[in-house]
Protein backbone atom coordinates (compact mmCIF):
# COMPACT_ATOMS: atom_id res chain seq x y z
CA UNK A 1 0.00 0.00 0.00
CA UNK A 2 1.11 3.29 -0.53
CA UNK A 3 2.36 6.24 1.18
CA UNK A 4 -0.93 8.14 2.16
CA UNK A 5 -0.33 12.18 2.17
CA UNK A 6 -2.17 12.51 5.16
CA UNK A 7 -1.18 9.35 7.01
CA UNK A 8 -3.91 8.02 8.39
CA UNK A 9 -5.82 5.52 7.05
CA UNK A 10 -8.97 5.77 5.36
CA UNK A 11 -11.72 4.71 3.71
CA UNK A 12 -10.30 4.47 0.59
CA UNK A 13 -7.83 2.27 1.54
CA UNK A 14 -10.23 -0.18 3.45
CA UNK A 15 -11.99 -0.67 0.00
CA UNK A 16 -8.58 -1.22 -2.01
CA UNK A 17 -7.91 -3.77 0.49
CA UNK A 18 -11.08 -5.44 0.38
CA UNK A 19 -11.71 -4.36 -3.16
CA UNK A 20 -14.87 -3.27 -2.66
CA UNK A 21 -16.25 0.20 -3.64
CA UNK A 22 -15.75 2.67 -1.14
CA UNK A 23 -19.64 3.30 -0.69
CA UNK A 24 -19.85 0.30 0.63
CA UNK A 25 -17.25 0.41 3.32
CA UNK A 26 -18.71 3.55 4.40
CA UNK A 27 -22.32 2.16 5.19
CA UNK A 28 -20.86 -0.55 6.97
CA UNK A 29 -18.33 0.95 9.15
CA UNK A 30 -20.93 4.36 9.92
CA UNK A 31 -23.58 1.48 10.68
CA UNK A 32 -25.88 2.64 8.35
CA UNK A 33 -29.14 1.39 7.80
CA UNK A 34 -28.22 0.10 4.51
CA UNK A 35 -25.99 -1.79 6.21
CA UNK A 36 -28.43 -4.22 7.01
CA UNK A 37 -28.57 -5.60 3.54
CA UNK A 38 -24.74 -6.66 2.88
CA UNK A 39 -23.64 -9.42 3.48
CA UNK A 40 -22.51 -10.33 6.37
CA UNK A 41 -19.23 -12.11 5.41
CA UNK A 42 -18.60 -9.10 3.53
CA UNK A 43 -19.18 -6.79 6.96
CA UNK A 44 -17.34 -8.86 9.03
CA UNK A 45 -14.27 -8.84 6.38
CA UNK A 46 -14.79 -5.17 6.10
CA UNK A 47 -14.91 -4.43 9.86
CA UNK A 48 -11.73 -6.91 10.15
CA UNK A 49 -9.63 -5.23 7.52
CA UNK A 50 -10.56 -1.65 9.45
CA UNK A 51 -8.89 -3.04 12.54
CA UNK A 52 -5.88 -4.69 10.85
CA UNK A 53 -5.37 -1.40 9.18
CA UNK A 54 -5.89 0.73 12.45
CA UNK A 55 -8.77 3.06 10.89
CA UNK A 56 -10.63 5.81 13.37
CA UNK A 57 -13.51 7.55 11.77
CA UNK A 58 -12.98 10.51 10.29
CA UNK A 59 -14.41 12.96 13.04
CA UNK A 60 -13.80 16.39 11.28
CA UNK A 61 -15.83 15.19 7.92
CA UNK A 62 -18.41 13.69 10.14
CA UNK A 63 -18.82 17.42 11.88
CA UNK A 64 -19.23 18.88 8.52
CA UNK A 65 -22.04 16.52 7.21
CA UNK A 66 -23.61 16.80 10.61
CA UNK A 67 -22.86 20.56 11.23
CA UNK A 68 -21.73 19.69 14.89
CA UNK A 69 -18.28 19.13 15.65
CA UNK A 70 -19.30 18.18 19.62
CA UNK A 71 -16.28 20.75 20.62
CA UNK A 72 -16.54 22.87 23.34
CA UNK A 73 -13.77 25.60 23.69
CA UNK A 74 -12.02 26.08 27.20
CA UNK A 75 -10.26 29.62 27.64
CA UNK A 76 -7.95 29.35 30.33
CA UNK A 77 -6.81 32.52 31.34
CA UNK A 78 -3.47 30.79 33.05
CA UNK A 79 -3.25 27.47 33.32
CA UNK A 80 0.30 27.68 35.74
CA UNK A 81 -2.42 29.18 38.15
CA UNK A 82 -3.57 26.16 40.39
CA UNK A 83 -7.05 27.74 40.56
CA UNK A 84 -7.78 26.97 36.66
CA UNK A 85 -6.83 23.16 36.88
CA UNK A 86 -9.21 21.62 39.03
CA UNK A 87 -11.68 24.05 37.36
CA UNK A 88 -10.33 22.05 34.00
CA UNK A 89 -10.48 19.01 35.53
CA UNK A 90 -14.42 19.59 36.35
CA UNK A 91 -15.76 20.57 32.61
CA UNK A 92 -13.90 17.57 31.20
CA UNK A 93 -15.74 15.22 33.56
CA UNK A 94 -18.93 17.00 33.05
CA UNK A 95 -18.24 16.57 29.18
CA UNK A 96 -17.39 13.16 28.89
CA UNK A 97 -20.61 11.26 29.78
CA UNK A 98 -22.41 13.71 26.93
CA UNK A 99 -19.67 13.04 24.44
CA UNK A 100 -18.62 16.28 24.06
CA UNK A 101 -14.56 17.20 23.32
CA UNK A 102 -12.74 20.28 25.11
CA UNK A 103 -10.65 22.11 22.92
CA UNK A 104 -8.17 23.63 25.94
CA UNK A 105 -6.50 27.09 25.19
CA UNK A 106 -4.25 28.92 27.22
CA UNK A 107 -4.38 32.95 27.17
CA UNK A 108 -1.20 33.22 29.23
CA UNK A 109 -2.61 36.49 31.27
CA UNK A 110 -1.93 37.87 27.53
CA UNK A 111 -4.74 39.74 26.07
CA UNK A 112 -3.41 39.34 22.38
CA UNK A 113 -3.40 35.71 23.42
CA UNK A 114 -7.05 36.10 24.51
CA UNK A 115 -8.71 37.08 21.42
CA UNK A 116 -6.31 35.06 19.26
CA UNK A 117 -7.42 31.66 21.17
CA UNK A 118 -10.90 33.52 20.98
CA UNK A 119 -10.86 33.75 17.63
CA UNK A 120 -9.28 30.19 16.86
CA UNK A 121 -12.27 28.86 19.04
CA UNK A 122 -14.86 30.41 16.50
CA UNK A 123 -12.96 29.08 13.53
CA UNK A 124 -12.69 25.65 14.27
CA UNK A 125 -16.64 25.73 14.87
CA UNK A 126 -16.98 24.66 18.77
CA UNK A 127 -20.74 24.76 19.75
CA UNK A 128 -20.17 26.52 22.92
CA UNK A 129 -17.22 28.14 25.20
CA UNK A 130 -16.19 28.08 28.34
CA UNK A 131 -14.62 30.83 29.86
CA UNK A 132 -12.11 30.57 33.02
CA UNK A 133 -10.77 33.85 34.11
CA UNK A 134 -11.57 36.34 37.38
CA UNK A 135 -10.85 39.14 34.67
CA UNK A 136 -12.16 39.12 31.14
CA UNK A 137 -11.26 42.25 28.49
CA UNK A 138 -14.98 43.08 28.36
CA UNK A 139 -14.52 45.57 25.63
CA UNK A 140 -13.16 43.18 23.56
CA UNK A 141 -15.43 42.87 20.10
CA UNK A 142 -15.23 38.98 20.22
CA UNK A 143 -18.15 38.46 23.24
CA UNK A 144 -20.07 40.13 20.54
CA UNK A 145 -18.57 38.04 17.66
CA UNK A 146 -19.95 34.92 19.98
CA UNK A 147 -23.12 36.77 20.62
CA UNK A 148 -24.14 37.21 16.89
CA UNK A 149 -23.09 33.51 15.89
CA UNK A 150 -25.07 32.41 18.35
CA UNK A 151 -22.60 30.48 20.13
CA UNK A 152 -23.43 30.08 23.97
CA UNK A 153 -20.79 31.26 26.30
CA UNK A 154 -20.46 30.49 30.32
CA UNK A 155 -17.62 32.18 32.49
CA UNK A 156 -16.04 30.81 35.40
CA UNK A 157 -14.80 33.24 37.88
CA UNK A 158 -16.25 36.76 36.24
CA UNK A 159 -20.11 38.45 36.50
CA UNK A 160 -20.37 39.16 33.56
CA UNK A 161 -24.55 38.76 33.29
CA UNK A 162 -24.60 42.22 31.84
CA UNK A 163 -23.46 41.03 28.85
CA UNK A 164 -26.39 38.53 28.43
CA UNK A 165 -23.34 36.09 29.32
CA UNK A 166 -24.20 33.12 31.77
CA UNK A 167 -21.71 33.33 35.06
CA UNK A 168 -20.35 31.01 37.68
CA UNK A 169 -18.25 32.29 40.54
CA UNK A 170 -17.70 32.36 43.98
CA UNK A 171 -19.45 34.62 46.79
CA UNK A 172 -16.26 36.44 47.48
CA UNK A 173 -17.80 39.10 50.05
CA UNK A 174 -18.86 36.15 52.25
CA UNK A 175 -15.72 34.41 51.58
CA UNK A 176 -13.42 37.38 52.93
CA UNK A 177 -16.07 37.84 55.85
CA UNK A 178 -15.65 34.35 57.14
CA UNK A 179 -11.97 34.49 56.81
CA UNK A 180 -11.39 37.49 58.57
CA UNK A 181 -14.29 35.90 61.33
CA UNK A 182 -11.81 33.15 61.67
CA UNK A 183 -8.66 35.63 62.79
CA UNK A 184 -11.27 37.37 65.16
CA UNK A 185 -12.06 34.35 66.92
CA UNK A 186 -8.89 33.50 67.50
CA UNK A 187 -8.14 36.54 69.04
CA UNK A 188 -6.35 38.58 66.64
CA UNK A 189 -6.69 42.46 66.50
CA UNK A 190 -3.62 43.42 65.28
CA UNK A 191 -4.24 42.07 61.48
CA UNK A 192 -2.02 43.07 58.00
CA UNK A 193 -3.65 42.80 54.88
CA UNK A 194 -2.63 41.82 51.26
CA UNK A 195 -5.42 42.75 48.86
CA UNK A 196 -5.97 41.34 45.51
CA UNK A 197 -4.82 43.80 41.88
CA UNK A 198 -7.05 45.86 40.80
CA UNK A 199 -7.58 44.09 37.39
CA UNK A 200 -8.98 41.08 39.39
CA UNK A 201 -13.07 40.59 39.56
CA UNK A 202 -12.27 39.21 43.14
CA UNK A 203 -10.47 41.64 44.93
CA UNK A 204 -12.65 44.45 45.33
CA UNK A 205 -16.20 42.36 47.07
CA UNK A 206 -13.35 40.24 48.77
CA UNK A 207 -12.15 43.75 50.43
CA UNK A 208 -15.47 44.74 51.52
CA UNK A 209 -16.36 41.22 53.22
CA UNK A 210 -13.00 41.26 54.76
CA UNK A 211 -13.64 45.31 55.65
CA UNK A 212 -17.61 44.64 57.14
CA UNK A 213 -16.67 41.56 59.05
CA UNK A 214 -12.96 43.72 60.76
CA UNK A 215 -15.86 46.64 61.69
CA UNK A 216 -18.45 44.49 62.93
CA UNK A 217 -15.33 43.05 65.69
CA UNK A 218 -14.29 46.51 66.08
CA UNK A 219 -10.84 46.33 64.67
CA UNK A 220 -9.11 48.73 62.78
CA UNK A 221 -6.62 48.12 60.08
CA UNK A 222 -3.19 50.23 60.08
CA UNK A 223 -2.29 51.53 56.66
CA UNK A 224 0.79 50.81 57.34
CA UNK A 225 -0.23 47.18 56.95
CA UNK A 226 -2.18 47.13 54.50
CA UNK A 227 -0.57 46.15 50.66
CA UNK A 228 -2.03 45.03 47.43
CA UNK A 229 -0.55 42.98 44.56
CA UNK A 230 0.21 44.56 41.69
CA UNK A 231 -1.45 43.66 38.31
CA UNK A 232 -0.06 39.84 37.60
CA UNK A 233 1.58 39.21 35.12
CA UNK A 234 2.19 35.11 35.98
CA UNK A 235 0.90 33.41 38.47
CA UNK A 236 3.86 33.50 40.34
CA UNK A 237 4.47 37.02 40.96
CA UNK A 238 1.75 36.58 43.57
CA UNK A 239 3.57 34.47 45.71
CA UNK A 240 6.81 36.61 45.09
CA UNK A 241 4.71 39.91 46.01
CA UNK A 242 3.47 38.23 49.04
CA UNK A 243 7.44 37.34 49.94
CA UNK A 244 7.94 40.87 49.46
CA UNK A 245 5.37 42.51 51.13
CA UNK A 246 6.36 40.35 54.14
CA UNK A 247 9.38 42.20 54.56
CA UNK A 248 7.85 45.48 54.28
CA UNK A 249 5.50 44.45 57.28
CA UNK A 250 8.69 43.92 59.34
CA UNK A 251 10.45 46.91 58.28
CA UNK A 252 7.75 49.04 59.36
CA UNK A 253 7.54 48.61 62.80
CA UNK A 254 4.09 48.01 63.18
CA UNK A 255 2.88 45.43 65.30
CA UNK A 256 0.67 42.34 63.44
CA UNK A 257 0.17 38.72 64.57
CA UNK A 258 -1.34 37.95 61.52
CA UNK A 259 -1.53 38.36 58.15
CA UNK A 260 -4.67 38.08 55.56
CA UNK A 261 -3.38 37.13 52.18
CA UNK A 262 -5.77 37.82 49.02
CA UNK A 263 -4.98 34.34 47.84
CA UNK A 264 -2.90 31.02 48.62
CA UNK A 265 -0.25 31.69 46.33
CA UNK A 266 0.05 35.19 48.29
CA UNK A 267 -0.30 33.71 51.60
CA UNK A 268 2.65 30.94 50.85
CA UNK A 269 5.11 33.87 49.51
CA UNK A 270 4.04 35.64 52.93
CA UNK A 271 5.19 32.30 54.90
CA UNK A 272 8.28 32.22 53.17
CA UNK A 273 9.46 35.91 54.00
CA UNK A 274 8.39 35.46 57.88
CA UNK A 275 10.19 32.20 57.93
CA UNK A 276 13.55 33.49 56.21
CA UNK A 277 13.09 36.75 58.68
CA UNK A 278 13.23 34.07 61.97
CA UNK A 279 9.74 34.37 62.73
CA UNK A 280 7.71 30.71 63.08
CA UNK A 281 4.31 30.46 61.93
CA UNK A 282 1.64 29.92 63.47
CA UNK A 283 3.51 30.57 67.01
CA UNK A 284 4.55 34.51 65.73
CA UNK A 285 2.25 34.85 63.32
CA UNK A 286 -0.97 33.44 61.64
CA UNK A 287 -0.96 33.32 57.72
CA UNK A 288 -4.46 32.70 55.87
CA UNK A 289 -4.93 32.96 52.35
CA UNK A 290 -8.11 32.28 49.64
CA UNK A 291 -8.72 29.27 47.28
CA UNK A 292 -7.76 25.92 48.80
CA UNK A 293 -5.69 25.14 45.55
CA UNK A 294 -3.30 22.10 46.53
CA UNK A 295 0.14 23.72 47.33
CA UNK A 296 -1.52 25.31 50.26
CA UNK A 297 -3.09 21.68 51.61
CA UNK A 298 0.66 20.35 51.09
CA UNK A 299 2.56 23.05 52.15
CA UNK A 300 3.77 22.68 55.69
CA UNK A 301 2.49 24.38 57.55
CA UNK A 302 -0.79 23.82 55.46
CA UNK A 303 -2.42 26.95 54.47
CA UNK A 304 -5.78 27.92 56.54
CA UNK A 305 -8.05 29.47 53.49
CA UNK A 306 -11.34 29.63 51.94
CA UNK A 307 -12.26 26.93 49.93
CA UNK A 308 -13.84 27.62 46.55
CA UNK A 309 -15.18 24.55 45.35
CA UNK A 310 -13.41 24.78 42.38
CA UNK A 311 -14.43 21.68 40.44
CA UNK A 312 -17.64 21.58 41.45
CA UNK A 313 -17.98 25.24 39.90
CA UNK A 314 -16.43 23.40 36.67
CA UNK A 315 -18.74 20.79 36.58
CA UNK A 316 -21.20 22.92 36.80
CA UNK A 317 -20.29 25.34 34.10
CA UNK A 318 -20.66 22.51 31.69
CA UNK A 319 -24.02 21.44 32.80
CA UNK A 320 -24.93 25.07 31.76
CA UNK A 321 -23.36 24.48 28.95
CA UNK A 322 -25.11 21.80 27.71
CA UNK A 323 -28.29 23.14 28.72
CA UNK A 324 -27.75 26.16 26.57
CA UNK A 325 -26.89 23.72 23.81
CA UNK A 326 -30.06 21.90 24.22
CA UNK A 327 -31.85 25.08 24.06
CA UNK A 328 -29.59 26.28 20.94
CA UNK A 329 -30.90 23.37 18.93
CA UNK A 330 -34.58 23.20 19.85
CA UNK A 331 -34.57 26.97 19.36
CA UNK A 332 -35.55 28.08 22.07
CA UNK A 333 -34.44 31.11 24.09
CA UNK A 334 -31.41 31.06 26.28
CA UNK A 335 -31.58 33.63 29.23
CA UNK A 336 -28.42 34.43 30.86
CA UNK A 337 -28.00 33.66 34.60
CA UNK A 338 -25.91 34.05 37.86
CA UNK A 339 -24.52 30.90 39.93
CA UNK A 340 -23.10 32.03 42.87
CA UNK A 341 -21.71 29.34 45.03
CA UNK A 342 -20.75 29.37 48.40
CA UNK A 343 -17.13 29.34 49.94
CA UNK A 344 -15.78 26.97 53.31
CA UNK A 345 -13.25 27.83 55.97
CA UNK A 346 -10.70 25.43 56.35
CA UNK A 347 -8.86 25.38 59.01
CA UNK A 348 -4.93 24.05 58.89
CA UNK A 349 -2.22 24.58 60.84
CA UNK A 350 -1.03 28.21 59.96
CA UNK A 351 -3.61 30.32 62.37
CA UNK A 352 -3.61 29.83 65.78
CA UNK A 353 -4.03 32.25 68.35
CA UNK A 354 -1.51 34.95 68.86
CA UNK A 355 1.40 33.22 70.80
CA UNK A 356 -0.30 30.15 70.32
CA UNK A 357 0.93 27.07 68.27
CA UNK A 358 3.09 25.02 69.71
CA UNK A 359 7.10 25.82 69.37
Amino acid sequence: MGQRESGHVTLSDIARACHLSVSTVSIVLSEAPLSRHVAESTRKRIQATARRLGYHPDAYARSLRRRRTQTIGVLAYDMSDPFCVPVVSGIDEGLQPAQYFSLLVNAQMQRRLFDKYFRMILERRAEGVIVIASWVFEETDLLADIEKNHVPIVIVGRDLTQRRITSVLVDNRAGGALVMRHLDSLGHRHIAVIRGPDEMFDSAPRWEGIRQAAADAGIRFDSRLVFQLPNLSDSKSSFEGGRQFAKEMLASGAEFTAVLAFDDLTALGVVRGLTEAGLRIPKDCSVVGFDDVLPADVATPGITTIRQPLREMGMLATELMLQALQQSQANETQEAGLYVVQPELVVRTSSAAPGGGGE
